[in-house]
């Protein structure tokens, strides 16, 4: 399906099927550098299929000098430390957004491992070119964690291949922990072994081992579904390819949603999720700094049922495909809703969802370049029909989500 705008709407109060998860783009990405890393590769089962895991594998399947990200951060991210060991003479270059998204502590960090890399515009952002660099200077670095997990997650990828390995002392809060456990865990199952003691992780200099994988579904596409069940009386809905003991961060959005009322049966590979009608929370309140990528579909839940939300942990969105805290502020005071932020009292900066969506028309939403603001805000189509525009962006991580949508119920006129 393919428009500049997307009118979508559903008629009814429940939702029931069955949806096929995609594979986990943060998995795919991670396994596919591991794949490039090791001597005998063996298959990848279930790859994602959005464009950020298509861009890198054909990056890493290229002979160009010149690599094109797009608007794919993660990959952007993952490349810039791969490249920095590949030994190559190329240049890394991104979307004009990715122009504009910092990449300077990685590049500090590399480079204090001897990696060559210069900036090719402006200083501390893309594009950058390398060249081959002595990468036997130290294996010891410092790295602040409170920026982006994937900055840490590119640096251990790496890490078994660097002559001397890699010990990397982290300072600062961690955000996105749950990612940098989720590296780790692939990494051990090539056969890597680590430490991680306190703000220390260490890898020494080992080969990852041939072996297949098969990559879990995406628990960040999963949480679209629980918001619409949210906001159905009834939903009875099958999603394939997911675990009760993921190591994925979203995994945990089944736990926040209980208490709209959805309940989740883990079964063999597939969880079921039910709703019965309920009253929603008059509030709700969560630290996301483990998993900042349902933020957004969690303001528009609470927005469109009435619960005041208070969100903290929110440091890493405004570093994202948009600034994602200004793009929920601009787009909730559309139904009437805010998204204020506030200091509380123990100086920590919180953001507060308040008031109940209503609908003087057709809205219509923006999505600013960004595939997870026009996945939650689809689900308000259960309450009224709107608009989203520029709905190809969701290609960048789940591909088939509005054909998903049609199945259940949901019309979407071009």
């Amino acid at each position: 399906m393919s428009a500049d705008r997307f009118k979508i709407s559903f008629k009814g109060k429940d939702i029931r099927g069955r949806i096929e998860l995609d594979g986990s783009k943060s998995i795919s990405n991670r396994a596919l550098i591991i794949q490039a890393l090791t001597h005998e590769p063996q298959s990848i089962h279930h790859l994602s299929t959005s464009d950020d895991t298509q861009a890198l594998q054909s990056i890493l399947q290229s002979e160009s000098d010149v690599y094109d990200t797009g608007a794919a951060g993660t990959t952007f991210r993952f490349l810039t430390a791969y490249l920095a060991v590949s030994g190559k003479s190329c240049t890394l270059t991104g979307s004009e957004r990715m122009k504009q998204r910092p990449i300077g502590e990685l590049v500090n960090a590399l480079r204090s491992l001897g990696a060559n890399i210069q900036y090719l515009e402006k200083e501390g952002y893309p594009p950058l070119r390398f060249e081959p660099g002595d990468l036997t200077l130290t294996n010891e670095i410092h790295v602040a964690s409170h920026i982006s997990s994937q900055f840490i997650s590119a640096l251990l990828l790496i890490a078994p291949a660097l002559p001397k390995g890699l010990r990397i002392n982290l300072h600062g809060e961690m955000v996105s922990r749950s990612y940098i456990e989720l590296t780790l865990q692939i990494m051990k199952h090539y056969g890597i072994e680590y430490r991680w003691d306190d703000l220390t992780i260490t890898v020494p200099q080992q080969p990852y081992q041939s072996r297949e994988f098969t990559v879990e579904s995406d628990w960040s596409a999963a949480s679209y579904y629980y918001s619409i069940a949210a906001l159905t009386e009834y939903t009875e809905l099958e999603l394939n390819g997911l675990a009760e003991n993921s190591f994925q961060g979203d995994a945990r959005v089944a736990r926040l949603y209980e208490s709209f009322g959805i309940e989740t049966d883990y079964l063999d590979n597939r969880i079921i999720l039910r709703k019965s009608p309920s009253t929603p929370p008059s509030t709700f309140q969560h630290n996301f700094i483990l998993c900042p990528d349902i933020a957004q579909t969690m303001a528009v839940t609470c927005a469109a049922l009435g619960t005041r939300g208070t969100f903290s942990g929110l440091q890493t969105l405004s570093i994202k495909e948009t600034d994602r805290i200004g793009a929920l502020q601009t787009e909730l005071a559309k139904m009437g809703v805010e998204f204020k932020n506030t200091t509380g009292i123990d100086g920590e900066e919180y953001h507060i969802v308040q008031g109940k969506a209503s609908f003087p028309g057709v809205i219509s939403f923006p999505t600013y370049e960004d595939h997870r603001m026009a996945m939650s805000f689809a689900p308000l189509a259960i309450l009224h029909p709107i608009i989203i525009e520029e709905p190809g962006v969701v290609s960048k991580s789940y591909p088939q989500f509005w054909t998903d949508l049609q199945k259940l119920g949901f019309k979407i006129e071009a």
